[in-house]
C-alpha cells in the first residue's frame, strides 16, 4: 500500500489544523451577529483561497490548501468523506412522524413551497439557458438541477432559526419543519436522478435512474427501517454508548454511500436515506442525535465550507446579472409557493408569508448541492459563485424577516400562537 511521504504527511495536517482553527475563529466572530456558523466558515475559505490571501500571499494558501499532489488527493478525500457525513446528519434530523402529523397546512405548504420554485427554475433555465452562463451542455439536465436548487430548503438552518426565535414548537414551526424536511427528501431525490441522468450512456438511464432511486429509497425506509429499529435495543445493552452507536450508525452511512455510489446516484444519497431511517427510530434519543451532529458539524463541516472557498476565485467569477437572476428566481419561487400553500392550508397571510420567509433558507445545503453540481460539470463557475451567495443571504435574511412579520401585536396573540 502506497503511503504518503514525510512531508506530505506534514503539508496533509498542517491543512486540517489550519482550516479547523481558522474556520472556528471566522465562525464566532459571525455568530455574534446572529449568523450562522456556516456562514463564517465559508467566509474563512474565501479568505484563505484565491479570492483574497491567495492574490497576495499564494505561498500560504499553498500550506493552508496544498497542491501537494498526494496530500491534496487525501485531503478530498477527507473533504468527501465530510460531505457524506454530513448528509447522514441531515438525513437524522428529518423525523418522517414530524411530516404526517401535521395538517392540511403542513401538506399544502410542503407540495407548493416544492413544486412551484422547481417548476419557475426548470423553466427559467430550459428556456433562458444563456441567461445562466457557461455550463453544461444538457439543458434538460442543467434545468432540472436549477428546479431542484431553487425547491431545497436547509433544514439545520431552519430549525436553528425557529430556535433562536422561539417558534420552534409552535404550530407555524411546525409547519415550516415539516415542508422542509418533505422538500429535502424530494429534492435530494432529484438531484440524485440529476447525477445518475448524467452518468449514465442509454437512452433508458432516465428511467432505470428513477427506478434505482425510488427502489433505494423505499426498501431502506421499510425494511431497512424496521430492522435498524430492531436491532437498536440489542446494540444499546451490547455496545458501549456512544461509541459504539457511532461506530455502527456511520458505518451502515457508508455502506449507503457505497451502495448508490455503485448503483449509479451520488453516494450522498445513500449515507442521507440511512439518515432518515437511523433518526426515525424510537429508539434513538435526542440526547443520542445531538453527539453525532456536534461530531460531525464541528470537526468535518467546517473543513467542507472552508473547502468551498478553494474551488474558484470568487471575485473573478463573480457575475451580477447572474447572481440577481439566481436570487429573483429563489426567493421568488420559495417564498410565493410556501406563502400560496399556506394560504390554501387555512393560514392567514402573515403566517404564511412568515412560512415562505423561514422555507427561504438554503444554508449547507444549497452549498452542498452546488459544489456536488460544479464537480460533476454541470455549472460553472459564475453560477457556482451565485447559487453560494444566494445560500448565505437566503440564510441571514430567514431569521430577521420572520421576526418582523410575526412581531405579535399584543401579549394575547403572543400566547394564542403557541401549541
Amino acid at each position: 500500500m502506497a503511503a504518503l511521504s514525510h512531508n506530505e504527511n506534514i503539508s496533509l495536517l498542517l491543512s486540517i489544523g489550519l482550516m479547523l482553527i481558522i474556520a472556528r475563529l471566522f465562525g464566532e466572530f459571525f455568530r455574534k451577529f446572529k449568523m450562522p456558523l456556516v456562514v463564517g466558515e465559508l467566509l474563512a475559505g474565501i479568505f484563505l483561497g484565491p479570492s483574497l490571501l491567495g492574490q497576495y500571499f499564494p505561498e500560504f494558501t499553498e500550506i493552508v490548501y496544498t497542491h501537494n499532489k498526494n496530500a491534496s488527493l487525501a485531503l478530498n478525500g477527507i473533504i468527501n468523506i465530510s460531505i457524506i457525513m454530513l448528509l447522514f446528519v441531515a438525513g437524522m434530523e428529518l423525523n418522517l412522524s414530524v411530516i404526517r402529523q401535521q395538517g392540511k397546512a403542513a401538506f399544502t405548504t410542503s407540495v407548493l413551497g416544492l413544486i412551484i420554485p422547481l417548476g419557475i427554475g426548470f423553466l427559467a433555465a430550459y428556456y433562458g439557458y444563456n441567461l445562466f452562463g457557461k455550463n453544461s451542455s444538457d439543458k434538460v439536465a442543467f434545468a432540472l438541477f436549477i428546479g431542484t436548487a431553487m425547491s431545497i430548503s436547509a433544514l439545520p438552518v431552519i430549525a436553528r432559526t425557529l430556535m433562536d426565535l422561539g417558534l420552534f414548537r409552535t404550530k407555524i414551526g411546525s409547519i415550516i419543519i415539516a415542508a422542509a424536511m418533505f422538500n429535502d427528501l424530494i429534492g435530494w431525490i432529484l438531484f440524485s436522478m440529476i447525477v445518475g441522468m448524467l452518468k449514465g450512456n442509454a437512452d433508458h438511464s432516465i428511467f432505470y435512474t428513477l427506478l434505482y432511486t425510488l427502489a433505494y429509497a423505499l426498501l431502506i425506509l421499510t425494511l431497512g427501517r424496521f430492522l435498524i429499529n430492531k436491532s437498536l435495543p440489542w446494540a444499546s445493552k451490547n455496545f458501549s454508548w456512544p461509541g459504539g452507536f457511532l461506530s455502527m450508525s456511520l458505518g451502515l452511512a457508508f455502506l449507503g454511500a457505497a451502495f448508490t455510489e455503485y448503483i449509479g446516484l451520488h453516494a450522498i444519497f445513500g449515507a442521507f436515506i440511512i439518515g432518515i431511517a437511523i433518526g426515525d427510530s424510537v429508539h434513538v434519543t435526542e440526547k443520542t442525535k445531538d453527539i453525532v451532529n456536534q461530531f460531525v458539524t464541528n470537526i468535518f463541516a467546517p473543513l467542507f465550507f472552508v473547502s468551498i472557498g478553494f474551488k474558484v476565485n470568487f471575485f473573478e467569477h463573480f457575475d451580477f446579472n447572474i447572481t440577481a437572476i439566481v436570487l429573483l428566481i429563489a426567493m421568488t419561487g420559495k417564498i410565493f409557493g410556501a406563502y400560496l400553500g399556506g394560504r390554501l392550508g387555512g393560514l392567514n397571510n402573515r403566517e404564511s408569508l412568515a412560512i415562505g420567509f423561514g422555507l427561504n433558507a438554503r444554508g449547507a445545503m444549497e452549498i452542498i448541492l452546488a459544489l456536488l453540481a460544479l464537480q460533476t460539470g454541470l455549472i460553472g463557475e459564475k453560477l457556482f459563485v451565485a447559487i453560494i451567495i444566494m445560500a448565505v443571504l437566503t440564510s441571514i435574511l430567514a431569521g430577521p424577516l420572520m421576526s418582523w412579520i410575526l412581531k405579535p401585536k399584543n401579549e394575547e396573540e403572543s400566547n394564542a400562537e403557541t401549541l
